[in-house]
């Protein structure tokens, strides 16, 4: 029989691939006793998993939602499939998705078994994503992104190569502080420790990053947030849109076109309002108007006035 831990974990895996479980057929599969079950289901209960159970002769357990979001067991198929997915998510265009969509993923890689992380890397490498974005625009490699953001969380000292715009290359060493994506790019906010000032670091011109081993105390940001410190340092990066308007057509077939660029809320069974943040107003004119339904915009005015002057556009066009 596996030793506790191990045979924990089993059933957890059991239980988050089944809705439901007869009592006896579950102990049978774990090779323990209806008695070690219940303690086994117990256990699991404690760690934060909502596990139900049904009485009788017919009696069993199921795995619901929680209040909470506890521990998650994967297969490996499910972990690289979660790590691409992540990959993917991390150049996403709704606002604060590819922050976190990076946490996470240095979680995800940070105890991935190397063979898993060669899979990973494969359908990266062969995978062409189709966007709206344009092709001239430099990629970032996932793994830079993890190994930046592992420093970041771990506050551990970091050393990479960097090519400054004129083409210059040099070697830094910071104490990395937070990894900020504004523009459609990724920057990476931090306290120099050559040049003694605080920087924000284009990731994409940042290479072979690997952390030090050394530990060190985080200093005060001179400024609100990371987001305002890179939007000063940059002077001329334009602020985004934050777009709102309602839409005269049921929220999930607005979720089923555009809910993966925005935030779709249910106002009644026939009206909805969208949510979004966009760099530039072209491509929420473009999604409000392949919807098919009508809409009115709430915010903001210069929306209003691009969406005017296309349909004058438009309106000669057909003259």
């Amino acid at each position: 029989m596996a030793n506790t831990s191990t045979r924990t974990l089993r059933l957890l895996s059991l239980l988050q691939t089944h809705r439901y479980w007869p009592g006896t057929e579950l102990a049978e599969r774990l090779g323990v006793s209806v008695r070690t079950l219940r303690r086994d289901i117990d256990r699991l209960r404690e760690l934060g998993y909502p596990v139900e159970a049904r009485r009788g002769v017919d009696g069993g357990y199921q795995l619901t939602a929680g209040g909470a979001l506890p521990p998650l067991v994967v297969d490996d198929e499910e972990a690289v499939a979660l790590a691409v997915g992540l990959q993917a998510a991390a150049h996403s265009s709704v606002e604060g998705l590819a922050e976190s969509s990076v946490r996470m993923l240095a979680k995800v890689v940070q105890v991935m078994p190397a063979r898993l992380r060669r899979q990973v890397e494969a359908l990266r490498a062969m995978t062409l994503p189709a966007g709206w974005d344009s092709p001239t625009r430099p990629g970032v490699d996932p793994g830079v992104l993890t190994a930046v953001a592992l420093a970041c969380r771990d506050s551990e000292h970091l050393r990479f190569s960097y090519t400054a715009a004129d083409g210059q290359h040099t070697d830094r060493h910071v104490e990395p502080h937070r990894l900020v994506s504004l523009g459609r790019r990724w920057y990476l906010v931090a306290y120099d420790l050559t040049r003694h000032h605080w920087r924000s670091f284009r990731i994409d011109r940042l290479t072979a990053p690997h952390g030090t081993g050394s530990r060190f105390r985080p200093r005060d940001l001179p400024a609100a947030d990371a987001a305002e410190f890179v939007r000063t340092s940059l002077g001329n990066l334009p602020r985004p849109y934050r777009v709102e308007a309602l839409v005269d057509a049921p929220a999930a077939a607005v979720r089923e076109r555009i809910g993966r660029w925005g935030t779709v809320e249910e106002l009644d069974a026939e009206h909805c309002r969208v949510r979004m943040t966009a760099d530039s107003l072209d491509w929420p004119t473009m999604a409000l108007g392949a919807l098919g339904a009508d809409f009115r915009v709430l915010d903001p005015p210069e929306l209003l006035e691009q969406i005017h002057n296309w349909g004058a556009r438009f309106n000669r066009a057909r003259a």
